[in-house]
């Protein structure tokens, strides 16, 4: 048992200057020295894994067990040479990996990492410090703002170059951001629909009851996986990886970059994978709430460190498993699937929190949850089932459908314009849709 604490003695850190000075100084100084080890072993982390999964050793030769294999990377990229181009922009070209790794660490400044906890102090009274850096009430529209502005980085570093493949990686990276950050953008919204707010710390909270099945992503599963997938789209990697594809544009964005500005784009890319596991462990994993380990709010951490580090696992999986996509289908990818699923799960959540209100019965949402489950469930095996032999006409030429009504993304559409349109009609005296 826990001794208890006599409630007079108890400060809020946030109400204290001083108390709340060390606690930003601190918390800051934490959460940037882990996420600076945390790229250099998740890419020791990857690189293990795939040795795994392709049969090979991986790197084991620096240190026991390879544990020192980003220290000697590191000290290398120190002494390599650095290289500027003679017709680049030498002002923007150095600030571009500024800007890429520079939002990646900012983001996280808005994620409580585990409940507020109690820490004594020699004036006698207790300190009741939250674990997160900043507490705000837009969280949500912060860590939209920060993650796009890393495209930012890119564009400039293309632009900068004075390279063709350069500018080609720049200009894809520009225009895979805008195709998949509005699905994030409202696979995001779906957490703010059922609680209400765009606290990461009352989302997170939200979570709590009942234990695990409460977490979103058992709520709505298909905006979970949309999520999922648009944020490994806005981190570059594989199969999304188009804007450094070494095929075709030799190392898109980042060719003409060498040593210590290398590294930068390399540590923006890895933070940002640790930063998106974090976000949707929050969003979608019920943060740091774990039964039986949330009776230990010092534990916060390590089960948003664990929940983080089964997302990094999937990802590095996901790039050894799926190949590349072609440039034309990933932009089509992003259209025509993922944003139709995307407005689909939100007028899942949106319909169900509206009918759930108004019957004001606790069965609601989740009896509303489980028709939609079973909508896209049912659609997907359908428009998933093999394909007939193409038809053919009396002159054995093959048919085609030009118009394309029959398509997946069509089909997706219809769904979700007569699911948007149910929830008008019932509050519109049951007024005609237009054709």
């Amino acid at each position: 048992m826990f001794p208890t604490i006599d409630p007079n003695l108890i400060v809020e850190c946030t109400t204290n200057g001083g108390c709340n000075l060390i606690r930003g100084i601190v918390l800051s100084l934490v959460i940037f020295i882990s996420l600076l080890t945390a790229f250099a072993y998740s890419a020791l982390l990857e690189r293990r894994i795939l040795a795994l999964i392709q049969a090979r050793i991986g790197p084991n030769r620096v240190g026991p067990f390879g544990l020192l294999q980003p220290v000697a990377e590191g000290i290398k990229l120190i002494f390599k040479e650095d290289i500027v181009p003679a017709g680049a922009d030498k002002a923007v070209f150095w600030l571009a990996p500024v800007m890429k790794a520079v939002p990646a660490v900012l983001v996280v400044a808005v994620i409580p990492l585990g409940p507020p906890i109690l820490i004594p102090w020699f004036d006698g009274l207790w300190y009741r410090v939250p674990l997160g850096l900043a507490d705000v009430n837009v969280g949500v529209l912060f860590i939209l703002a920060f993650m796009s502005l890393g495209t930012y980085g890119i564009a400039l570093a293309g632009w900068s170059s004075n390279n063709k493949y350069a500018m080609l990686g720049a200009l894809r990276a520009s225009a895979q951001m805008v195709s998949y950050e509005l699905s994030m953008g409202l696979t995001m919204a779906v957490p703010i629909l059922i609680t209400g707010s765009m606290s990461l710390a009352r989302i997170i909270d939200g979570q709590t009851s009942p234990p695990i099945i409460g977490w979103y992503i058992f709520q709505n599963p298909l905006s979970a996986l949309v999520l999922l997938v648009a944020l490994f789209a806005e981190t570059n990697r594989a199969p999304f990886d188009l804007p450094e594809a070494d095929t075709e544009l030799v190392a898109g964005y980042i060719t003409e970059y060498s040593g210590m500005k290398f590294a930068l784009f390399f540590m923006g890319e890895y933070i940002s994978m640790v930063a998106v596991a974090i976000i949707f462990a929050s969003l979608y994993l019920g943060g740091y709430h774990f039964p039986l380990l949330d009776q230990v709010p010092i534990l916060g951490p390590v089960v948003v460190a664990g929940k983080a580090l089964a997302v990094l696992i999937l990802m590095i999986w996901v790039r050894a498993t799926l190949p590349r996509f072609r440039y034309d289908r990933l932009m089509q990818f992003g259209w025509k699937v993922m944003m139709p699923l995307a407005l689909l799960g939100m007028a899942w959540t949106a319909v169900a929190v509206i009918v759930g209100d108004s019957l004001q019965s606790p069965l609601a949402y989740p009896i509303i949850s489980l028709i939609f489950l079973a909508i896209v469930v049912i659609g997907a095996l359908v428009i998933l089932r093999p394909k007939p032999a193409s038809e053919t006409d009396s002159t054995g030429i093959e048919v085609i459908d030009l118009e394309g009504r029959h398509g997946f993304g069509y089909l997706v559409l219809n769904i979700v314009g007569n699911l948007l349109s149910l929830p008008l009609s019932l509050f519109n005296g049951g007024a005609a849709r237009k054709g």
